[in-house]
């Protein structure tokens, strides 16, 4: 026990503060970013070194459903789970003293599994290392609290805030806004604590009960990684007192949708120098060729970025959600915008990502088109200057277009690499094809008796 304890972060072992671990999660995220594996007494997790779980895991549907993927055995053969460490983490929402571990998964030669989120993310780290580059991220994580619903008919609604009031919509900013809901809020800011993540900060949005909270930059793994914890301890501290954490891209309707924004730099390893600035302070050819890069392979990818049929209600004109792939200078009706910065800070943000997306795969997917302007030179289009939400329509407008067009890019599918696209298409069109024997409401209402 003293062995493995030994290596995990100092946060993880100011919780315990001296006292026995009962119980480790063993948590490995799948294609949706659900929190996968097992839990097992903390004296049993000390005498392993690995454990293992079926690669079927990589092929459920949102719905528990599992595809077929026409060459992956139907005998389910395990992967082995290794524990890294350096995720160790408190759950401190348990009755019991409970740390998490995030596993990485490998197959039984040792090589990553490649349709696993956490090694997609970390082949196309790769990439970038292999050319002297260090990317760097910022996530921001939009998500509402909503009241209680255990009917799937019924729409979602606001929570009750303190006042006895339902939460307002329209108060992007508002302190007293947050404050209706100030012991959620608590809650978060004592796990996150507790769990050793930091928060840059915490503001109301503009939906009823919307809430963003942005993170400090970093390297990107362990970025997805707090993303990953973070989804799951806002909705235990949500729970704690009798509403709903959602991260639905969609959720109320007239309300707006919620986003992760992507924050993009990349630094010279060698120099730790943003290579989106020269020496001078202005902006390189790198820095655009980026943008460029964006603004051609950002279609191919959407998917990922809104991989659900939720997603696409969140892309519509000025919901605060651009639908453009134009760049411009603190803009944020631009689907790519730059925001104030020093030199050293230059960086480009991507405001189409959802927060229903899985952060691993979201953050890959991102860098990955960032990638191949680099690699291509791609210049990108002017910069947009004006209201871009005027803009013509770029993006595909159903997960089944979406889909087609992840299918027939070869240059993102190298990237990301070919397996574990052909996996998460046959995994997504399994949903969308379920999605589509679903009667709506609005069907029922219009339809039944007009037409």
């Amino acid at each position: 026990m003293a062995d493995w304890l030994d290596q995990i972060p100092q946060a993880a072992r100011d919780y315990i503060n001296g006292r026995r671990p009962d119980e480790v999660e063993c948590v490995i995220p799948d294609l949706a970013g659900v929190a996968r594996g097992k839990a097992m007494p903390a004296t049993k997790f000390a005498k392993q070194e690995k454990f293992y779980l079926p690669d079927s895991i990589f092929l459920q549907t949102i719905t528990g459903d599992w595809a077929d993927v026409p060459d992956m055995a139907f005998t389910e053969p395990d992967m082995i789970l290794r524990p890294d460490y350096g995720t160790t983490s408190a759950a401190p929402w348990t009755a019991d003293v409970t740390l998490q571990v995030i596993h990485d998964a490998l197959d039984p030669q040792g090589q990553p599994i490649p349709i696993a989120p956490r090694n997609v993310l970390r082949r196309v780290m790769g990439l970038y290392q292999a050319r002297g580059w260090t990317p760097v991220v910022a996530p921001e994580m939009e998500f509402y609290l909503v009241a209680r619903n255990t009917d799937p008919a019924k729409p979602i609604e606001p929570p009750m805030g303190r006042s006895g009031r339902p939460a307002a919509a329209r108060q992007a900013y508002s302190l007293s806004a947050v404050d209706e809901y100030g012991p959620v809020i608590d809650d978060i800011y004592d796990f996150a604590e507790a769990q050793g993540l930091e928060i840059d900060g915490i503001l109301q949005e503009g939906g009823a009960g919307q809430i963003e909270i942005n993170l400090n930059h970093g390297d990107p793994v362990a970025l997805a990684d707090e993303v990953f914890y973070f989804k799951r301890l806002i909705r235990e501290a949500a729970l704690r007192h009798g509403c709903y954490a959602t991260f639905m891209a969609k959720p109320i309707e007239g309300e707006p949708g919620s986003a992760m924004h992507i924050h993009h730099s990349v630094v010279d390893t060698a120099t730790g120098l943003n290579i989106f600035s020269a020496a001078d302070g202005t902006d390189t050819p790198e820095f655009y060729h980026f943008i460029g890069g964006m603004q051609k392979y950002l279609p191919a990818v959407i998917a990922i970025l809104a991989p659900y049929v939720n997603s696409y209600r969140r892309y519509v004109p000025d919901f605060a959600a651009p639908i453009n792939l134009e760049w411009g200078r603190d803009n944020r009706t631009t689907g790519l915008r730059v925001p104030v910065s020093s030199p050293a800070s230059r960086r480009a943000e991507n405001r189409l990502v959802g927060m229903d997306c899985n952060p691993y795969l979201g953050i890959a997917a991102s860098l990955a088109c960032g990638y191949l302007g680099l690699i291509e030179k791609i210049d990108p289009r002017p910069e947009y200057r004006g209201d871009a939400y005027v803009a013509e329509d770029e993006l595909p407008l159903t997960l089944g277009d979406a889909l087609d067009l992840l299918e027939e890019c070869a240059p993102v599918r190298d990237v990301l690499g070919n397996r574990f696209c052909s996996v998460y298409e046959c995994v997504k069109r399994m949903e969308y094809k379920e999605f589509l024997q679903v009667i709506s409401p609005w069907e029922r209402e219009h339809l039944l008796l007009n037409v």
